[in-house]
C-alpha cells in the first residue's frame, strides 16, 4: 500500500483527536458509573481497533511491521494492566466515587499521552545519537524485571507525592469532593477539591510507569510509528479495562512475575541483538504472549489466599494529614 508516512501521521493523529473528542463529548457526556458490561463492550472495542490499526500496518509495512506493533501493544497493555493495581489503590485512598473516576482516568489519559510522546521522541534521538544507550537500555530492564521478583514491595503513599505537596502549598484544597469538579469556590475562595488531587497523583505515577513501559517498547522497535501507535492503543484502552477489571484485579497475583519475566526477555534480546544475535519479532511475539497468558492462567489456577488489596486512609484522612504538615 503506497502511503506516504507523513499522511499516516497525519492521519492517526486526527483519529486520537476524533475518538477522545467522542468518548468526552458524546459517549460519556452524562456523568455516569461504568458498569461491567459497558466497560467489557468498550474494552473489546478498543481491541478490535488495535486489531485494525496491526492489519493496516500490515497492508501499508508488511509482515514484519505488523508483528512488531503486535508485540509491542502486548508488552504495553500487560504493563497498564499492572498499573491498574495502583489506580485502584489510589482510588480506594481518596475514598474517589466510582462515578467520578472515569473523567479523572480520560484526563490523566490526556497527559499520558503528552509525556509519552516525548518520552519516545528523547528515547529514539538518545538511541540515534547514541547507540552505546541501548546496552544502558537493556541493562536497566534486567535489572528491573529483577528487582520486580525479588525486591521489596513498595506501597504507594500519595500523601507522600511531591507535586501534590507542592500544589498545596499554592492553592487551599477542599475536604470534600464537590460533584465532578476540579476546582470550586468555596467561601468566596477558590479552592481545587480532592478530585484533582487524585489527577495529579494519577499523572505523576504514570510518568514513573513510563519509565519501565517506554524502554520496553524501544526494546522491541524503534520505529517512531510503531512505537507510538501500539503505545497509545494501550492507553486509550486503559479506561475501560479498569472498569472491566476493577473487581478482579486482586485475582491476578503471579502477572508480576509474568512482566518480570517478558522485561528480562526484551533486556536480555537487546543486549544480545547489540552483540551477538538477533532475536526473530516472530520469537518475540510468541515468548510475550506465551508469558502473559500462562501468568493470567496461573493466578486463576492457583488462587491466592491472602487479601492483596491494602486499607489505606480515607481521602478526607489525607488531606487532613497535609493540613498538619
Amino acid at each position: 500500500m503506497e502511503i506516504s508516512e507523513t499522511t499516516v501521521w497525519i492521519g492517526f493523529s486526527l483519529f486520537v483527536a476524533i475518538m477522545l473528542s467522542l468518548d468526552l463529548f458524546v459517549f460519556n457526556r452524562k456523568v455516569h458509573t461504568i458498569k461491567l458490561k459497558e466497560a467489557l463492550l468498550w474494552t473489546g472495542f478498543w481491541v478490535l481497533l488495535a486489531a485494525g490499526m496491526g492489519l493496516f500496518i500490515y497492508a501499508w509495512r508488511g509482515g514484519e511491521a505488523a508483528k512488531m506493533f503486535a508485540t509491542g501493544y502486548l508488552v504495553e497493555l500487560s504493563l497498564s494492566v499492572d498499573n491498574l493495581f495502583v489506580f485502584l489503590l489510589l482510588f480506594t485512598y481518596f475514598r474517589t466515587p466510582q462515578i467520578y473516576q472515569h473523567k479523572v482516568l480520560f484526563w490523566g489519559i490526556i497527559g499520558a499521552l503528552f509525556f509519552r510522546i516525548l518520552f519516545i521522541f528523547l528515547g529514539i534521538q538518545l538511541i540515534e545519537r547514541f547507540n552505546f544507550t541501548l546496552y544502558i537500555l537493556g541493562g536497566f530492564l534486567i535489572y528491573t524485571s529483577i528487582k520486580m521478583v525479588f525486591g521489596k514491595e513498595n506501597d504507594v503513599h500519595p500523601d507522600q507525592n511531591i507535586a501534590t505537596r507542592l500544589f498545596r502549598k499554592v492553592m487551599p484544597v477542599s475536604r470534600e469532593y464537590v460533584g465532578d469538579k476540579f476546582f470550586a469556590r468555596l467561601n468566596g475562595v477558590r479552592h481545587a477539591t480532592p478530585l484533582f488531587i487524585v489527577l495529579i497523583v494519577v499523572e505523576t505515577t504514570d510518568i514513573v510507569f513510563a519509565l519501565d513501559s517506554i524502554p520496553a517498547i524501544l526494546g522491541i522497535t524503534q520505529d517512531s510509528f510503531l512505537v507510538f501507535s501500539s503505545n497509545i492503543f494501550a492507553i486509550l484502552g486503559l479506561r475501560s479495562l479498569y472498569f472491566a477489571l476493577s473487581g478482579i484485579m486482586e485475582l491476578f497475583h503471579y502477572l508480576k512475575y509474568g512482566l518480570a519475566a517478558i522485561l528480562f526477555f526484551i533486556g536480555v534480546k537487546i543486549v544480545l541483538q547489540q552483540a551477538v544475535y538477533h532475536i526473530p519479532v516472530d520469537v518475540s511475539l510468541i515468548v510475550v504472549g506465551g508469558v502473559l497468558l500462562l501468568s493470567i492462567l496461573a493466578s486463576l489456577v492457583f488462587p491466592s489466599k491472602g487479601d492483596n488489596v491494602p486499607k489505606h486512609a480515607t481521602a478526607d484522612e489525607g488531606l487532613i494529614k497535609h493540613k498538619k504538615d
